[in-house]
């Protein structure tokens, strides 16, 4: 068998092999998110944020503002809810390689280069529980804190993605859905999200 022949039986296995973990991690995380309207909640926020910063009337935008909190405090409460559930999965179903290349079950060969699911997602409850935009005290913090949940809704679906694919995949389709790039999305999060985010990304176990 020739190195060109050996090379395109290796790169087939390692293909289908992947695929195969993909699968079975997207089929997980549907499974649990099935039972929640996140992706609709998240999806009304975003756009509601958008909406009420460019609407030049004051009390349309207090009328969207308060409908607005009421999206976002279902969001905050199913999130929590999945992340619970979430965290009652083993171990070996939760782990995902932080390498950029697509490799398959590389939780196995290289336990230290993994990421934990489970503190992922309890980590992006916490955050967008602590950003809630109808704590703010002015419209100017609204504002702010709404760009702030958008970072850090935007980094919770890159967290899903990577679970499904991989990191790499999970930043083109960050840049390619919203346009915009996943150093972005880190440089707009809260300071608090960031550390942590960074230090459960970067652990070695």
């Amino acid at each position: 068998m020739d190195f060109l022949t050996l090379a395109i039986i290796v790169t087939t296995v390692l293909y289908v092999l992947k695929k195969q973990e993909q699968r079975q991690h997207t089929q997980l995380l549907a499974q649990h998110l099935s039972r929640f309207q996140i992706e609709k909640l998240m999806g009304g926020l975003m756009e509601g944020y958008l909406r009420v910063i460019a609407e030049p009337d004051a009390q349309r935008r207090e009328q969207i503002w308060t409908v607005l909190e009421n999206t976002e405090i279902s969001l905050v409460s199913q999130f929590q809810r999945f992340a619970d559930e979430f965290a009652q999965l083993p171990a070996e179903q939760t782990r995902t390689s932080t390498l950029p290349l697509a490799l398959p079950y590389m939780d196995r060969v290289v336990p230290s280069a993994t990421l934990d699911m489970r503190a992922a997602m309890k980590l992006h409850a916490q955050a967008i529980a602590a950003v809630q935009v109808g704590q703010a005290q002015d419209e100017e913090e609204r504002k702010r804190r709404a760009f702030t949940m958008t970072a850090e809704l935007m980094l919770m679906q890159h967290t899903c993605h990577w679970f499904c694919k991989s990191r790499t995949i999970a930043a083109m389709r960050l840049l390619a859905r919203h346009k915009t790039a996943y150093e972005q999305v880190l440089d707009s999060i809260a300071p608090a999200t960031r550390k942590a985010y960074e230090k459960l990304v970067h652990a070695r176990n």
